[in-house]
């Protein structure tokens, strides 16, 4: 039997601190980052670019299976991300590429074609897979399977800080009230809701640090 190379996956809702917290626990593992999340948005800005409708489901599946994306690790927070060689790595976190992205991951043909690029991503010396279906659908084998929480409130204001920093003027009560329909808008699709694996660890992430969560799944695995 061959043995597969380790995976612990990172799930949880939008804002929650699994990017950040992903990213350091690859780092301080020394394996490969998936940012599934990042798919997902690319693909949503390749359906922009092309003049695809995010409600074309058999269109956005056959961009899904061909677009070119490449995603470059460098000593930085994020990857830097290529889109047909043009770096978006900044052009998908905006608000708007992240609800779209929300909409198109609801479609099932559109899972399907994802499906097998972040199964790829599993290599040596192992994989920490950051996103919403990552324990659940994308690896059910995984060794160790994390979901992360935080109050919306509490994730809105994490984004709020975020966007400030960036000179971005934006209203906090308009992010809350955006992150409340995202959560809905994935929690009840009917394929690859968002939601704990049965044997997943849940970790509360209101009053913790990137540093401390990072440190209890460490003491996990």
């Amino acid at each position: 039997m061959t043995r597969k190379d380790p995976v612990i996956t990172v799930d949880g809702a939008s804002g929650t601190g699994k990017g950040a917290v992903s990213q350091l626990l690859a780092t301080r593992l020394g394996w490969k980052l998936l940012d599934s999340g990042a798919l997902y948005r690319v693909l949503a800005l390749a359906a922009q670019k092309h003049g695809v409708s995010l409600d074309n489901e058999t269109a956005l599946q056959v961009l899904g299976e061909y677009f070119d994306v490449q995603f470059i690790a460098y000593d930085s927070p994020l990857p830097r991300i290529l889109l047909e060689g043009e770096d978006v790595t900044e052009t998908i976190r905006t608000e708007k590429m992240g609800n779209a992205a929300s909409k198109i991951a609801a479609l099932p043909a559109v899972r399907s074609a994802l499906l097998n690029r972040q199964r790829a991503f599993r290599e040596f010396p192992g994989l920490v897979a950051d996103g919403r279906d990552m324990g659940t659908v994308v690896f059910p084998d995984a060794d160790t399977k994390i979901f992360l929480t935080a109050s919306p409130e509490e994730r809105a204001l994490r984004r709020y800080n975020q966007l400030k920093e960036k000179a971005i003027n934006v209203n906090l009560s308009d992010l809350v009230m955006e992150l409340r329909e995202r959560d809905k808008r994935d929690q009840e699709r009917t394929i690859a809701p968002l939601k704990p694996a049965e044997d997943a660890i849940c970790i509360h992430t209101d009053h913790l640090t990137v540093e401390e969560v990072v440190e209890r799944i460490l003491s996990e695995v």
